[in-house]
């Protein structure tokens, strides 16, 4: 095996990882030569009986037998593996795992299990088994390998369309897909990080997973941190390497650094494969969903499997951790597009389980309110389509039957149940529905869906549902909660249970940024002069009026009209649709009138959704052919659709007046759902949105901090050069390289990942391919003096690195690629196109919600001034004192929206300098294994120009004398009790080692240095004494948040 490969740079110590966690190392050479896995399907029979029977005492042998034979056959179904899941997670029958003791199970892992059947095979690099059963698989790649996870995603789609796999893939629970790399949240496609999926019959949905307490906090949980990792022998480590012929990679850097518990791979694994978490995932985070679609003309049915999201995971945590503390009310903020009603899905089953496994069980009884019939139906859709029987209820008679029911349950198959109410039947009842008696056994749990609305607590529905069961739990679901201050979500439902917020979800990948369109100034005009035409004509009418004339409105659609007909042809796709937000029913009434006048002109379909225009047949009829059928082009509406609304193909929203606060937000985020390869949904704004916008970002923000608080690159040119100019040019590349580690491959990988720069990778190629190039002139021409002068300055892993940093430039210049690759699309597709018009916008500009922004902005910038270690540093004082002077005599809460966005702005700018500057800090100091003493000593050394003029020469003579202080110390620790004989030591051992160098210094030079170096030595000394008097004392320190703080750090 390769020293520097992806088995030992991802692979292995993933293995080792895994034995952290608790899980056996098998040998894949034992488990084949001995025949231990069913070759049909890699369930390790014997370990897989053991458990059946201890879980399953009075089976008989026969009869596990027998068990055994009919889940292989379930194994065959085209179900996805739903048979064989329902088996897995059953709470009655026979039972496969324990999921109440985890520690009953066997859990173990092993590399490169062939998965066979016929001539088609293959192994996934990690497979993972509970009790025998092969229930997760994990596929890694080295960093920044070519296509990046892009290469993984297509082969495993490739694998879900091979029949032959049926059997494995049924039984695959979790996909683990990482090439150990941070995600790239500007990326639209996944091409860097670890990513989790589950089986599907074409094409894996990758999702991102950010663990909830992972933050570098002072007194605050860090699950990796915190986890209790176990120590393993080296006897286990051992056996993994040797059984993978790698025992020569044990001691290298690369492997050392790759064990650790933080890498992406490690850090992600822990997340999902803990024990405790991969049994949650596994009884509670798995839905097969059975959809209908249209193929051809005819409605199929289609069977997806969906796993949980890292937010939906937990949210349900936290419900559980607040239901257990006695909280009965409460809000999940989860912006749009989350996936609330799946988290209301998951959690029936989640929370049926957690009543009855109280010590007096109860059983719950589940209701989803939503405040629309077309909702209604949509939720009861989709409870079915997850495997739920749905009672729906229509009226108050219907309630109170199902109020007075004692049962949780009414349908025949004992499914689990819930309830779908429409809270609008309810709206103007003003008499309560009373229950004469409860029963003490039952808890009726409500999820309110959108929250956000306007549920009003006296005399509505809203209020007789809170009075129907006082001890009823009250979860509310809302991706914008009211936050005024007559109509407020928190008053009404209590507090936020779990946020996740719009941001995150765009860096997930799970909803895209929105795009404001503004139109050119002329063609405003044109319509303003149309308005004032009308007006001259019809001056006694009102605005609405006007707005609502056919000249105005005609120009208006035209316009409209052009610009979804160029988009299809700018973004190569003709699937897209438009919606229309028009400022009245009337105008909407003659925009759809003029839009089917002219439908031989523009080849389009229309449809006009109006609460008093057709019937609600016919109004749902239009809605299906434009989100199923996609035979519908543009929705003309004026107050529907504008909530709860999801048709991922709406990429165009035209709106033709304003709207306020979460009402806005939520019209927006209508165009927010991935489609295809789209990076944004667009805005086109006719009604000039940008101070709503400004207005209702401001508000959010204020309610956040309350939950806050090229490459012809030239080789070596001459063979025959003295050994003079080939020192010197090899002395230049070490200071090229110097800052980076280059004894460490993977240190060095990690490096380039914070390079987005495309010149400064090209300097780094360049220089290892010089190096490369005279490394061979001296091998092979060099004499022993040179040789020998040479072997002190080369670059010992100058192939791995000049490979690593080829591997960088391929994913930055991916990265690009792919962000113009929609624009060049366009390019062309418009200059392929036979089009008799232009079309020029104002400007894009990208909407941000600024709650989200000024807080994080704000965390991440401190947080980079506390990260830096070097506070003498001229730049970071300068920057510091600047940042302060910026928010001096300001209040830390920015005072509107456009304060706030000054205030991103500036913090971006702050936070990407002391980045830099810390980014080289931490490049230095691992020059001096990670000493920070020895880093400070060294950019003071470099700042007076003493020593040379080469950083990396600087960096050779400080490591001999840091060398030769830190073996004083440590023979004598007690020298640093005498400050002025620890420093005449210090200033002693510098001119020795300065003179065996050949380095000449002055008296003040040699003087200056020990004053440095020595000083650094005594202040670490006394610091940790403080810090042990302190300890007794009982005196604690934190990092202030404060920018008036010296340097972030303060005394409490």
């Amino acid at each position: 095996m390769k020293e520097f490969s992806e088995d030992s740079r991802v692979k292995l110590p993933a293995l080792v990882h895994l034995c952290k966690l608790g899980y056996r190392y098998l040998s894949e050479k034992r488990l084949t030569a001995n025949a231990l896995c069913d070759a049909d399907t890699n369930i390790i029979i014997d370990v897989f009986k053991n458990k059946l029977q201890q879980f399953n005492p009075l089976l008989k042998s026969a009869e596990i037998n027998h068990f055994i034979e009919k889940l292989k056959i379930s194994l065959t179904n085209d179900d996805l593996g739903r048979e064989f899941y329902n088996y897995v997670s059953a709470n009655s029958g026979i039972k496969l795992i324990d999921f109440d003791c985890i520690e009953n199970n066997d859990f173990a892992c092993t590399t490169e299990l062939t998965c066979k059947n016929g001539e088609d095979e293959f192994r996934p690099d990690i497979t993972l088994f509970v009790n025998g059963l092969p229930l997760a698989f994990i596929e890694v790649k080295k960093p920044n390998n070519k296509e990046g996870v892009l290469a993984e995603r297509d082969r495993i789609n490739k694998r879900f369309r091979n029949k032959k796999f049926r059997r494995f893939l049924n039984l695959s629970q979790i996909l683990l897909f990482s090439n150990n790399m941070e995600y790239d949240t500007e990326s639209i496609v996944p091409i860097q990080g670890a990513f989790y999926s589950t089986n599907s019959r074409e094409k894996a949905v990758f999702n991102c997973f950010r663990e909830k307490t992972a933050n570098n906090e002072k007194d605050k949980t860090n699950f990796y941190r915190d986890f209790p990792y176990l120590h393993i022998s080296e006897d286990i480590e051992n056996q993994i390497l040797t059984d993978n012929n790698a025992s020569v990679i044990k001691h290298t850097p690369e492997y050392k650094t790759n064990k650790s518990e933080i890498t992406p791979t490690n850090r992600t694994i822990t997340s999902l494969f803990s024990k405790e978490r991969f049994l949650f995932i596994l009884r509670y985070s798995i839905a097969y969903v059975d959809t209908l679609k249209e193929v051809d003309g005819v409605e199929v049915r289609e069977l997806q499997k969906h796993i949980m999201r890292y937010q939906q995971l937990f949210a349900t945590y936290a419900i559980k951790q607040k239901l257990s503390e006695g909280v009965r009310s409460g809000i999940i903020w989860h912006t749009q597009g989350s996936g609330k009603t799946a988290l209301a899905y998951y959690n029936v089953k989640h929370l049926t389980d957690y009543y009855s496994s109280l010590p007096d069980p109860i059983v719950p009884k589940f209701y989803f309110i939503v405040d629309r019939l077309d909702l209604l139906t949509q939720a009861k859709i989709e409870f079915e389509e997850r495997g739920l029987s749905v009672n729906t209820v229509n009226n108050r008679e219907e309630l109170t039957a199902q109020f007075r029911s004692q049962t949780s349950i009414f349908n025949q198959q004992g499914k689990l149940e819930i309830t779908v109410v429409n809270i609008q039947k309810f709206k103007e009842d003003q008499h309560k529905v009373k229950i004469e008696d409860y029963a003490i056994n039952l808890q009726r749990i409500y999820f309110l869906d959108e929250a956000h609305r306007g549920y009003k607590p006296d005399g509505c529905f809203l209020a007789n549902l809170f009075d129907s069961d006082r001890n009823a739990i009250k979860i509310a679901l809302t991706g914008t909660p009211l936050i005024g201050e007559e109509k407020n979500s928190c008053k009404v439902f209590g507090d936020y249970i779990d946020t996740y917020y719009y941001n995150q979800s765009i860096s997930d990948g799970y909803t895209l940024k929105l795009m404001r369109e503004d139109i050119e100034s002329n063609y405003r005009m044109e319509i303003e002069k149309v308005l004032e035409e009308v007006q001259l004509k019809r001056s006694d009418i009102k605005k609405e009026r006007i707005i609502a004339d056919p000249r105005y409105v005609e120009a208006l659609l035209d316009y409209i009209v052009a610009d979804l007909l160029k988009s299809r042809i700018f973004f190569g796709d003709h699937s897209i649709a438009g919606m229309i937000v028009c400022d009245s029913n009337e105008q909407a009434r003659v925009m759809f009138k003029l839009f089917n006048d002219k439908q031989s002109q523009h080849g389009l379909k229309g449809a006009l959704i109006l609460h008093d225009e057709d019937n609600k047949e016919i109004r749902k009829s239009y809605i299906e052919e434009y989100k199923k059928k996609a035979s519908i082009d543009i929705l003309i509406v004026n107050d529907m659709l504008l909530t709860g609304f999801d048709a991922p193909r709406l990429k165009k929203l035209y709106l033709g007046r304003v709207l306020r606060d979460h009402n806005l937000l939520q019209a927006l985020t209508r165009v927010n759902r991935p489609y295809k390869n789209f990076k944004y949904g667009y805005i086109v704004d006719f009604a000039d949105i940008k101070a709503a916008f400004d207005a209702t970002n401001e508000a959010y923000l204020k309610e956040l901090k309350k939950e806050v608080g090229e490459e012809n690159i030239d080789t070596y040119s001459g063979l025959f050069e003295n050994n003079e100019e080939i020192i010197e040019q090899m002395k230049d590349i070490k200071e090229v390289l110097f800052g980076y580690d280059c004894s460490n491959a993977e240190e060095f990988s990690r490096q380039l990942n914070e390079i987005d720069d495309r010149e400064t990778l090209l300097i780094l190629k360049k220089s290892l391919e010089q190096a490369k190039s005279l490394a061979n002139v001296v091998r092979t021409f060099g004499d022993d003096e040179l040789k020998e002068q040479f072997a002190k300055l080369a670059v010992s892993k100058v192939n791995e690195l000049y490979a690593e940093v080829s591997h960088r430039l391929d994913t930055v210049n991916l990265k690009q690629s792919l962000q113009h690759q929609d624009a060049i699309s366009g390019i062309i597709n418009e200059a392929m196109a036979t089009i008799t018009f232009s079309f020029n916008k104002v400007k894009e500009e990208e909407l941000r919600m600024l709650s989200d922004d000024y807080t994080e902005t704000w965390q991440r910038t401190w947080g980079e001034f506390n990260n830096n270690f070097d506070q003498e540093d001229e730049q970071f004082i300068t920057l510091a004192q600047a940042f302060r002077e910026f928010f001096k005599d300001k209040n830390i809460e920015p005072a509107s929206a456009a304060e706030a966005k000054e205030r991103i702005g500036y913090m971006d700018s702050v936070m990407e300098k002391i980045r830099e500057i810390n980014r080289r800090n931490n490049q230095l100091k691992r020059m001096y294994n990670n000493d920070e003493k020895f880093a400070r000593a060294h950019k003071r050394i470099v700042e007076r120009g003493l020593i040379s003029k080469r950083e990396s020469e600087v960096c050779d003579t400080l490591n001999s004398i840091k060398h030769t202080v830190d073996e004083k110390v440590l023979l004598n620790s007690g020298v640093l009790k005498n400050d002025p004989y620890f420093e005449q030591t210090v200033k002693q051992l510098i001119s020795v080692g300065l003179l065996n160098l050949n380095i000449r210094a002055t008296v003040d030079e040699k003087q200056f240095i020990t004053t440095k170096i020595a000083g650094e030595y005594l202040l670490q000394y006394h610091n940790q004494q403080t810090r042990y008097d302190s300890q007794l004392l009982g005196s604690q320190y934190h990092l202030a948040a404060e920018p008036g703080s010296s340097y972030g750090f303060a005394k409490q």
